[in-house]
């Protein structure tokens, strides 16, 4: 008989199952896992919630990866822990992007699985001020802005990201949906994002999705999609 594998938090997945145990409970006499599937967990367990401060820690390392070498600009650190430790600060902030007031937690038995980040262009300049002026102050940063990512009058979808662990289960696309209900509660007709110029991937997504492209920008001087959806009434 195989011998059963002892599982921490962070075994979502057995390595034969495809992904399709949540959890495995266990191994038949033939050695087949067992357990529960994604799809029961998912039916019963994801949670869109408004983030709250003390969801700082895994966010942070969300953000951190979804963002890579413009997390570090915002945040003037380089080394990861660093950089976590600072976007965790931001979140904690009522004003700026990163700040919890801004983001939507995808959470699967009660742990962070995903987050969006989304807010109206025209506010962008505004939340950027915190962090600019700390930037200034910590490290004499000249940078006067930081390259403009969304026009004034989107709601604009800053930072989708989901847990590696998590995807490919559909938590991406409810998040998106999410942000897009947002927009048209609060009076918006277009929402939009930024994906990068060769990631085909997440551009086929987004088109399924009903993004469109519309033109290409600058963001830390890597080239970017900028994607637009029109939303219905």
């Amino acid at each position: 008989m195989k011998k059963k594998k002892q599982l921490s938090y962070d075994d979502y997945f057995e390595e034969e199952s495809d992904g399709t145990f949540y959890f495995v409970a266990g191994y038949t006499s033939g050695g087949a896992p067992y357990g529960t599937i994604w799809e029961e967990i998912l039916a019963s367990e994801l949670i869109l919630r408004a983030a709250v401060k003390n969801d700082a820690k895994p966010a942070a390392e969300l953000i951190r990866v979804a963002n890579g070498d413009i997390a570090e600009l915002l945040t003037g650190k380089t080394k990861p822990q660093n950089v976590r430790d600072t976007l965790a600060l931001y979140f904690r902030e009522d004003i700026n992007r990163f700040s919890y007031k801004n983001i939507w937690i995808a959470s699967v038995m009660d742990k962070v699985a995903g987050l969006v980040i989304t807010y109206p262009g025209e506010d962008a300049a505004r939340l950027d001020e915190t962090i600019l002026n700390r930037l200034r102050k910590k490290q004499g940063n000249p940078l006067k802005s930081f390259d403009q990512e969304a026009d004034e009058k989107d709601y604009y979808i800053d930072t989708l990201s989901v847990h590696p662990k998590f995807q490919g289960h559909g938590i991406g696309t409810a998040l998106i949906k999410k942000a897009e209900t947002v927009a048209k509660e609060k009076g918006y007709k277009r929402i939009s994002l930024n994906v990068a110029h060769g990631n085909v991937s997440a551009k086929h997504l987004y088109k399924k999705l009903g993004y469109t492209e519309e033109k290409v920008i600058q963001i830390n001087k890597h080239n970017y999609d900028y994607m637009v959806k029109i939303l219905g009434d």
